[in-house]
């Protein structure tokens, strides 16, 4: 597979390109290769670059006294930043590393915005991709807020059942907002239900 053909295969999903199109997107992206358990992106740098996980994962998180609170994990097909620092050019709240060796595909800032006025089909993609996430967030925050812990962790299960078999458990109660041994009671109350 040519090195930019799953992420257009994304784009294309939402919103169908000419080979021209994809072409002028493509000299803006760049790739990057990344080992396991790098720094995408630390908190209080500024986040110049949008990404797209052509292979491997992610995980984006928050520490507050001393303990991690994993916000999102991004596999291939996602994307990933802080788009609060990347819109702003403010410092980043957030830390995103990789869960295990990883192929991105990047935008930077100046390329981002040199494509939102040249490229209106860029434009509603990248709308889709706010909107996308402005949804999930909510979700997420009715989410976590309101179900009971069994339920979070099915949910989770249903939803994402690829990332269960990727993640260490650990980082998935985070996710959840759950101690490591709250989670391990809930599954074991789960499995004996079963």
């Amino acid at each position: 597979m040519a090195l930019y053909d799953f992420y257009f295969q994304q784009f294309n999903e939402k919103v169908p390109l000419t080979k021209e199109e994809q072409e002028q997107i493509q000299s803006y992206l760049t790739l990057r290769k990344m080992g396991k358990k790098q720094y995408f992106l630390q908190e209080g740098e500024v986040c110049k670059s949008y990404a797209f996980v052509n292979k491997g994962s992610l995980r984006k998180y928050s520490i507050e006294n001393g303990n991690e609170h994993i916000i999102q994990f991004a596999i291939e097909g996602w994307t990933v930043g802080d788009l609060l620092s990347f819109l702003s050019e403010e410092p980043a709240t957030y830390h995103i590393d990789t869960l295990k060796d990883s192929e991105l595909v990047l935008i930077s800032k100046a390329a981002h915005d040199e494509l939102l006025r040249i490229q209106p089909k860029y434009e509603t993609y990248f709308r889709l991709l706010i909107t996308g996430a402005y949804i999930a967030l909510q979700r997420r925050h009715s989410f976590t807020l309101s179900l009971p812990v069994e339920q979070r962790y099915m949910d989770f299960v249903e939803k994402y059942s690829d990332i269960v078999q990727r993640v260490p458990q650990h980082m998935i109660a985070s996710y959840l907002g759950l101690t490591p041994e709250t989670l391990s009671r809930v599954r074991k109350k789960l499995t004996k239900h079963k």
